[in-house]
């Protein structure tokens, strides 16, 4: 394992800023993601930014990290992901 794919992966699952639900991102289902999201950015006292922001930035940097190594498929649930995180948001 490369430094950055171990780096990364510390990231996802000890974030400083969000506890986030185990295995959240290989959920196929872009709603429950996204609500995962939500409720760990709003339960989160550690964040350094807006709940929402918290959130999409981890789901980006999840989508960036891990992407090259998901299936075409679990990359489209993540970026259908995004679109239910705004409007979880009401952006």
């Amino acid at each position: 394992m490369t430094g950055k794919r171990k780096w990364s992966a510390e990231v996802t699952e000890h974030s400083d800023a969000l506890d986030l639900k185990n295995h959240v991102f290989e959920s196929h289902d872009p709603k429950e993601i996204a609500k995962s999201l939500k409720q760990s950015a709003e339960a989160s006292h550690r964040r350094k930014s807006s709940p929402y922001r918290s959130a999409m930035s981890m789901l980006t940097f999840y989508i960036n990290r891990a992407g090259k190594n998901l299936p075409q498929s679990q990359k489209t649930v993540l970026e259908a992901a995004k679109d239910e995180l705004r409007h979880e948001f009401g952006r």
